[in-house]
């Protein structure tokens, strides 16, 4: 038991770290909604990351599988995990660009689209697309760290709860703030170029991405600040 807690305290710290990309992800999509609905959409976005980490370790012999080699082009094996992470690479990149160009360029050409509000079920169709592809990466992470189940179900529901807790103010904060709004959109973009590159086998180390960010993050804090003086 003693020896299981040190594996899974490590395991929630990345799962954890995983999380902040959909909640960044859903804080977004939230803004779109009126301020009632808004804790809404995260809460089923969150509860639904939650359902399908726990059902695909039910299905933990199926998940590993999608390591398997399906096919080879130019020398590139693509595995089933390779694919996904492609698609959903490829959608977060096009998510952030087309958000991050609504908030720049086409602000004042596109007024009335950017304060249209947005359908809840098309937003929650969107979350659960990345959900799906944040799930598979994490259990797959998961079980290559740790191989008691116990151990993978107790840190996917304590990361779920942690992340029910810092969303809200999450999205309070990148809501406030625009421009700390474009930041996230670049950093959902880098993750998803980090996607990318790994469904093709070329490993970008996430912790490069996480140090920029929270570097970029600590000079548009210190330039907000001296703004406000």
């Amino acid at each position: 038991m003693i020896d299981a807690i040190i594996p899974l305290l490590s395991l929630i710290a990345l799962e954890v770290i995983l999380g902040i990309d959909n909640i960044i992800f859903i804080s977004i999509l939230a803004d779109k909604l009126p301020a009632e609905k808004r804790n809404k959409l995260r809460y089923w976005g969150i509860g639904l990351a939650m359902l399908m980490r726990l059902g695909l370790l039910a299905f933990i012999s199926w998940i590993l599988k999608l390591d398997k080699t399906l096919f080879t082009i130019s020398e590139t094996d693509f595995t089933g995990k390779g694919l996904i992470l492609i698609l959903g690479g490829l959608f977060l990149i096009y998510k952030s660009t087309k958000e991050i160009y609504h908030k720049t360029e086409a602000l004042k050409q596109d007024a009335q689209l950017v304060a249209k509000v947005s359908s809840f079920k098309k937003l929650l169709s969107e979350v659960i697309i990345l959900d799906l592809v944040f799930s598979i990466d994490s259990i797959i992470t998961a079980v290559g760290m740790v191989q008691e189940l116990w151990v993978m179900y107790t840190a996917v529901i304590v990361t779920v709860v942690i992340m029910l807790i810092a969303s809200k103010p999450i999205s309070e904060f990148i809501s406030k703030h625009p421009s700390f709004k474009v930041l996230a959109l670049c950093f959902l973009m880098m993750i998803g170029v980090s996607l990318l590159a790994e469904g093709f086998h070329f490993e970008i180390p996430k912790g490069y991405i996480y140090v920029s960010m929270a570097f970029a993050f600590l000079v548009d804090v210190i330039q907000m600040k001296t703004v406000k003086k």
